[in-house]
């Protein structure tokens, strides 16, 4: 628990620490830390060090500042990573909706990061797409009934369901299950949702990434299956000089980031490390 100045966020630490960059692991909407307890034993095995944490009200972390969105979600990771010592360099990791996050936090820290892997994730262009737009607004509208009436409890039955389905193992898939059925867990996940659309503004006016920024790109599922969705997702590797994509068979959006897929997300680490000379 690192204590940001008057709350509290909650980071699991992974593999022996080096001279090589620190595995950063931005988790997507409803998640937490123990999303990445698959990637992170699988990046420790190979001499990497990762943190994965649970943003503000998520998993045990402390409620932040509002609104939830990206400028938000950035400040708080900044501010752990000086609490915990760790000054750079990073790779940063983020799966789902963190990529919308991540294109506020990389430009802001663009002298500390050395690559970005994205993982089945959201750009903030999808939105110029009917279609994403439509299916973002659906979950927009009932994420707000989930955060208005997680208190009533019925998140606890759901999360029997569906509170793991990347597939974790052991305490993992239990500290899942037990954060996904959290009423406070959902009241902040839905608010981090209901500003999805602000987080993605941001982003754009952050602007794309730096084009000699190694970016790897990981998808789930063949490449033919949804093309039009596939090139929005692929399309920040393919502006980078150095980019890198994974169309991973047999793999959902949720099992990306389990024990049977998890590989490919490693792979894509190890190459963007590469292509910085780290």
């Amino acid at each position: 628990m690192i204590d940001i100045g008057g709350r509290r966020m909650r980071a699991v630490r992974a593999g022996a620490k080096s001279e090589r960059p620190m595995i950063i692991l931005e988790a997507g909407s409803f998640g937490c830390a123990a999303d990445w307890a698959v990637v992170q034993d699988r990046l420790a095995a190979r001499g990497l060090a990762s943190i994965a944490y649970d943003r503000a009200g998520l998993g045990f972390s402390d409620p932040g500042q509002e609104p939830r969105d990206g400028r938000a979600i950035a400040a708080d990771l900044e501010a752990m990573l000086e609490r915990m010592g760790e000054q750079g360099p990073f790779v940063v990791v983020g799966h789902s909706m963190a990529g919308l996050m991540l294109r506020v936090f990389v430009p802001r820290n663009r002298d500390k990061v050395v690559g970005v892997v994205l993982v089945d994730a959201v750009t903030p262009e999808m939105m110029d797409v009917k279609t994403a737009a439509r299916a973002v607004h659906a979950y927009r509208r009932a994420m707000k009934f989930v955060g208005r009436w997680s208190g009533l409890g019925f998140m606890r039955p759901v999360s029997l369901l569906i509170g793991d389905m990347i597939g974790l193992e052991g305490e993992a898939s239990k500290e899942k299950r037990r954060i996904y059925g959290s009423p406070v867990h959902a009241r902040w996940s839905a608010d981090e949702v209901q500003n999805w659309v602000r987080t993605a503004n941001q982003g754009r006016e952050a602007g794309v990434f730096d084009p000699d920024l190694p970016v790897a790109v990981v998808t789930a599922g063949d490449e033919p299956a949804a093309a039009p969705l596939k090139a929005l997702e692929a399309a920040p590797a393919h502006a980078s000089r150095h980019g890198y994509v994974a169309h991973v068979h047999g793999a959902n959006h949720a099992s990306l980031l389990g024990r049977k897929f998890a590989d490919p997300i490693v792979a894509g680490v190890e190459h963007v490390l590469k292509a910085a000379g780290l």
